[in-house]
């Protein structure tokens, strides 16, 4: 057994204490299925190296095409995200005005259907990193994306598919067994599909890039503005020019443009399969995890190391998958899943007989990893609610207000307005990859021009200010409401408004820069600090945090509904916006917001990049030999 011992930093600049003793350090690179324009270089398949020499040579071989794929993926991501948005953005009116379905059925469908979603992510991400790699599961999620819009299409399409219009009868019928049925199975297959695009996508994309290449890490962190700037923009045809022609034209020529669209998606997404870098499956990363916890817990009553870094076990096997980390002094109790009693034993090959009692350091560093971003992940899903909100309730604030644009007398629909919050991140993406990261790089000297949490932390700091703007600019709607001349009334809501719509504006592009900063730098984040064997669930997370906001936004709007509804100032969340308090809602959301950013900076603080060196000793990196001629090479 050879070892590498590297002194700290501080030791590293004295040349008379320096000592270096020399060793190879063997890990698995990730099996890349075969092109015809580059072979596999994993050494399951025969076609690697043990040497790090070798592994370098056969690494150059892989071919990462970088941008000259990026028209397939996202052109696929593009018209992927028109075609689901498309269908889905509209549903719940689609239920309501073809399905004839009562509106809180029809809501608790949407939010079903919403919820499997984004917590179906994560099986998907399981299914994906375990089993079948990231390109057969886009395969298949492209393919049930586009049947599942044709199944939807067929209900508006076909007659025997949907019930009977209702017209102008005050009694509707309501839809077959077999009619929901049939539409259950459209729905089925958008979970099948949206759940397997949205955790994988993104990490395939990247995955076309060389992380070890100066242009390839440059590539990622501009890819990762791209693809947000590509979903927003999808989201802005959809909830416009799509949603127009289905509510005013025809739902069955509206439903067939999101068809046509993902088709067109699918068609370009196989275009470039033999130019995609594939990387396979690597196995259950939760297993990993799993033993982890276990021996630590098994071993919580053994007595820390003194010099982990050295004394805890780290056989590190032949083609290992993800990089080495370099050991941590924090979350410590991991640390004794990784100490050697002499009841402990190994195998012929140097690894633990009994994982679930033995646990090598790198395994133990990895789930240090995750377990330092769980609270990262739980501030940003607090960060969601903001936009949650404003996705929400800058609507009903539209209604009560004046939506006359010019005199010609065209009325903006309420729900357009959400569109600027979407137009202000995409215009921002561009201004902050193309003005802002070049003028930070130059003064910070890095590569994304500011650190990823950081990036976050302005994210939820530009919430915060959406919110506390929303807040006086619902006081100022409500006031011109209660001292001047209103519009008319509109009999669900109240009395409308003089003020006009276009006020609402401001508080939705801050909105859309906080998810231009926050948003983003979510994503790469998690892509950047999971293993690598673990890139799927990094894309999982972002959704499932998306998802608790939406469970968490329902349970504040209730609880706040029914703690005000007798109070002496009146319900806050009234029916009739002119009779409640949303701006004290608002007020008080973005006082949580802001104990968020505390947090959020705390957390920052104390959290610990994957790969950056501690200030505390040693870096030690173990091997063991494979053969007599790699032994004889590391000594010469």
């Amino acid at each position: 057994m050879k070892s590498r011992v590297i002194l700290s930093h501080r030791e590293r600049r004295d040349k008379h204490n320096y000592t270096q003793i020399e060793t190879t350090m063997e890990r698995k690179p990730f099996d890349v299925e075969t092109t015809e324009d580059h072979k596999p270089y994993s050494s399951v398949d025969g076609g690697g190296s043990d040497s790090v020499d070798s592994f370098d040579q056969d690494q150059k071989k892989l071919v990462y095409r970088g941008w000259k794929v990026m028209p397939f993926i996202i052109g696929n991501e593009t018209f992927e995200k028109i075609g689901i948005i498309g269908t889905l953005s509209n549903l719940l009116v689609y239920l309501t005005s073809v399905f004839n379905l009562k509106s809180y059925t029809a809501a608790t469908i949407i939010n079903a259907f919403s919820g499997t979603i984004n917590f179906g992510t994560f099986l998907a991400a399981f299914l994906c990193d375990t089993y079948f790699g990231r390109y057969k599961t886009l395969s298949v999620a492209v393919v049930a994306c586009f049947l599942g819009s044709l199944v939807i299409l067929l209900t508006a399409a076909v007659p025997g598919l949907h019930p009977t219009p209702c017209g102008t009868q005050s009694s509707c019928q309501g839809p077959t067994e077999g009619q929901i049925a049939f539409l259950l199975m459209g729905l089925a297959l958008l979970v099948v599909g949206a759940g397997g695009i949205r955790p994988c996508n993104l990490a395939f994309g990247a995955d076309q890039f060389n992380p070890k290449s100066e242009s390839g890490k440059k590539g990622i962190n501009s890819f990762f503005n791209w693809y947000f700037f590509t979903f927003t923009f999808a989201q802005i045809i959809s909830l416009t020019l799509v949603v127009y022609i289905q509510s005013n034209v025809s739902w069955t020529i509206g439903l067939s443009i999101p068809v046509g669209l993902m088709f067109l998606a699918c068609v370009i997404f196989f275009a470039g399969d033999k130019l995609y870098v594939k990387v396979k499956a690597s196995g259950s990363p939760l297993a990993g995890i799993g033993h982890v916890i276990a021996a630590a817990i098994k071993k919580r009553g053994l007595k820390p190391v003194k010099q982990p870094w050295i004394d805890l076990y780290n056989h590190i096997p032949h083609n290992y998958a993800n990089s080495t980390l370099k050991y941590t002094d924090q979350l410590r109790f991991l640390d004794k899943a990784a100490i050697m009693t002499p009841e402990d034993k190994l195998n012929s090959d140097g690894t633990a007989s009994d994982p679930w009692k033995l646990c090598t350091m790198q395994q133990v560093e990895e789930v240090k990893c995750i377990v330092r971003v769980i609270p990262i992940w739980f501030s940003c899903a607090i960060y969601s609610l903001a936009i949650s909100m404003q996705m929400t309730y800058p609507v009903f604030q539209a209604l009560q207000s004046d939506r006359l644009l010019g005199s010609g007398g065209f009325k903006i629909p309420a729900a357009t307005y959400v569109v600027f919050l979407m137009t202000g991140m995409t215009v921002f993406i561009v201004i902050y990859d193309r003005v802002l990261v070049p003028s930070l790089r130059r003064v910070t000297g890095l590569d994304t021009g500011i650190t990823l949490l950081q990036r976050i932390g302005a994210g939820i700091f530009f919430a915060v200010l959406s919110l506390l703007v929303s807040g006086f600019i619902e006081e100022r709607r409500r006031t011109f409401a209660l001292t001047r001349p209103t519009l008319g009334s509109d009999p669900r809501t109240g009395e409308i408004s003089s003020m006009s719509a276009m006020w609402l504006i401001p508080q939705l592009v801050l909105a859309g820069i906080a998810e231009a900063f926050a948003a983003i730098g979510q994503m790469e984040f998690y892509y950047k600090q999971f293993p690598e064997n673990m890139k799927s669930f990094a894309g999982s997370i972002f959704y499932v945090g998306g998802g608790v906001s939406s469970y968490l936004a329902s349970f504040l709007i209730s609880t706040v509904h029914r703690t005000t509804e007798h109070s002496p100032t009146g319900n806050w969340l009234a029916e009739d916006l002119n009779k409640a308090k949303l701006d004290y809602f608002y007020f008080m959301l973005a006082g949580l917001m802001f104990v968020n950013f505390l947090y959020f900076l705390l957390m920052a603080r104390w959290y610990r990049y994957k790969g950056t060196h501690d200030e505390v000793g040693y870096v030690v990196e173990t091997v063991e030999e494979d053969t007599k001629q790699q032994e004889d090479k590391n000594s010469v």
